[in-house]
């Protein structure tokens, strides 16, 4: 019979090692970390799925459609466009306004809400303003590990450290006493990412960006005019209601031979036909009747319509769309169905800031009425989850509950605290600090916290000094992890986006972990004295 803390730290460790070689997909590899821990017998068969039913889980894929509809509906450009005229296209400075943002939006609903409605966003400003999206997805998901620390509401942490402190004899901490800690510690995340981002953070493009990156409504509007010769305003290409869409005859099309002109209308979906374009000339709007010609394979067509029709009519057999409706349609800014789409945002914000009903109910309740009110389709909700880091998040859980039942976490603790000894508040401080920040990098926050917490305590207790400073230094601590991408779900969620490779985070994610242990052991016990 193979020891199961043996064992858990094994499969740790071929695991690490799949995840560095980048040669089995990191959902692969999760679900095979997963059955490993079954078959080794570490946990049981329901332990090892229970990722697939977390309410954690479910809730990133609810959010992941909260963010689709924030950018089909045109929210997201909007926002893009707000932010690109506040801080132009500086990589400094939009890195400062975008962490600003996802901080306050952090703090009032989760980490992972906060990223997965921001990671649209950053993406399409980081499109306009020329730079890779890998300059800014990082710091995105790192700074709203310090905005976790401005409010009570910020993590689940945060709640579990106040209840341990007051059941411990000590106090509760007030909703916004978290930020004692987290403004310091946001302003020193900011300063090390604008001092050191363009050296430490990879100048990438994700794969998957080059087929689907957000398209500017107002060039493509100006290419379209001068390549057709049509005379109307760009400005009135692209609406919330209404768009156009290039479309192309393709060899074998049943309108092979069929005699077009401008202004003539489509039988099925009734768009209007703006310009034609034979293959090397022009036919403009004031074409004549009896000049009309032929459809030939390879010749395009410029039609005008709602954005509905123009979808459905892309996807009619015979022609294909140049650039389709849908990229289009996301980029304009608060398009149809956008009012909804916040309004939704905004109950759900309340939900999750009040604490009426727990997150997960929240996101289902979100992503059910964005499908009811019609804002996205059941296939649009279904493909926009990122269905690779859901079963990511989903197999590494069982990991978490292998380190606390076989007792590996609290064997490392215990081993490290009889090194250091409990004679010095502030050297255990360190010891169990650096426990945290270890353990932070490999199992979620929650269960690094809870495993260590009862240390923590009894070391207080046995030194007889205030348990606050500990309770508040595990918070700190336990929100670094910056490392690797399954450090935490936020570092999954931009991951993909940005291209990330496992090894890019850890060289920013280094100096942050510094600062956030000087934070955790030389400012906490200042404020939250011994």
């Amino acid at each position: 019979m193979v020891d199961p803390i043996v064992a858990t730290f094994v499969i740790l460790a071929l695991a690490i090692v799949a995840f560095l070689s980048g040669r089995i997909p990191i959902a692969i590899v999760a679900v095979g970390v997963a059955l490993a821990l079954w078959a080794t017998g570490v946990i049981t068969l329901p332990q090892a799925l229970a990722g697939f039913g977390d309410s954690t889980v479910i809730f990133v894929a609810s959010l992941f459609v909260v963010s689709e509809a924030l950018d089909a509906t045109g929210v997201t450009a909007w926002a893009g466009q707000q932010v690109i005229g506040r801080a132009g296209t500086s990589r400094r400075r939009l890195t400062v306004v975008i962490a600003l943002m996802v901080a306050v939006l952090t703090a009032f609903i989760s980490l992972n809400g906060a990223v997965a409605a921001l990671l649209p966003v950053v993406v399409v400003v980081a499109l306009k303003a020329g730079i890779a999206p890998s300059r800014l997805l990082i710091p995105l998901a790192f700074s709203s590990h310090a905005g976790s620390l401005l409010a009570l509401t910020g993590t689940p942490v945060n709640v579990i450290v106040s209840d341990a402190a007051a059941n411990a004899g000590g106090r509760a901490f007030g909703y916004f006493e978290f930020a004692l800690a987290g403004l310091p510690l946001l302003a020193l995340s900011i300063a090390i990412m604008v001092a050191f981002g363009d050296r430490l953070l990879p100048d990438r493009k994700a794969d998957q960006l080059a087929e689907g990156a957000p398209a500017d409504p107002q060039v493509h509007a100006q290419e379209l005019r001068r390549s057709y010769d049509v005379s109307l305003d760009t400005d009135t290409f692209y609406t919330p209601d209404e768009g156009v869409a290039e479309v192309m005859i393709t060899p074998r099309s049943e309108y092979i031979g069929r005699k077009v002109f401008p202004g003539m209308t489509t039988l099925r979906e009734h768009l209007v036909i703006i310009a034609i374009r034979r293959t090397g000339e022009r036919r403009s709007p004031s074409t004549a009747d009896d000049d009309a010609a032929a459809l030939r394979p390879g010749d395009s067509l410029l039609v005008r319509g709602p954005w509905d029709a123009l979808e459905r009519y892309v996807r009619l057999p015979g022609v294909l769309a140049v650039t389709t409706p849908q990229s289009l349609r996301r980029a304009v800014p608060l398009g149809r169905g956008a009012k909804r789409a916040i309004g939704i945002l905004v109950v759900m914000v309340a939900l999750l800031a009040s604490g009426l009903v727990p997150p997960v109910v929240a996101g289902l309740l979100a992503a059910g009425s964005l499908v009811l009110a019609k804002v996205l389709t059941v296939p649009q909700m279904f493909r926009s989850i990122q269905w690779s880091t859901v079963v990511l998040i989903a197999g590494l859980i069982p990991l978490s509950t292998a380190f606390i039942e076989t007792g590996a976490a609290e064997l490392v603790a215990d081993r490290l605290l009889d090194v250091v000894g409990t004679t010095n508040p502030h050297l255990a401080l360190l010891a169990l600090c650096l426990l945290t920040l270890v353990l932070g990098q490999v199992i979620s926050n929650t269960a690094t916290v809870l495993v260590v917490l009862p240390i923590a305590v009894s070391v207080a207790a046995a030194m007889d000094v205030s348990v606050q400073p500990f309770m508040m230094a595990l918070t700190v601590v336990g929100a670094a992890s910056f490392f690797t991408p399954i450090a935490t779900p936020v570092n999954l969620m931009v991951m993909e986006p940005g291209g990330y490779r496992f090894g890019d985070y850890w060289r920013l994610g280094l100096p942050l972990a510094l600062a956030y242990m000087l934070i955790a052991v030389l400012w906490v016990p200042l404020i939250w004295p011994f």
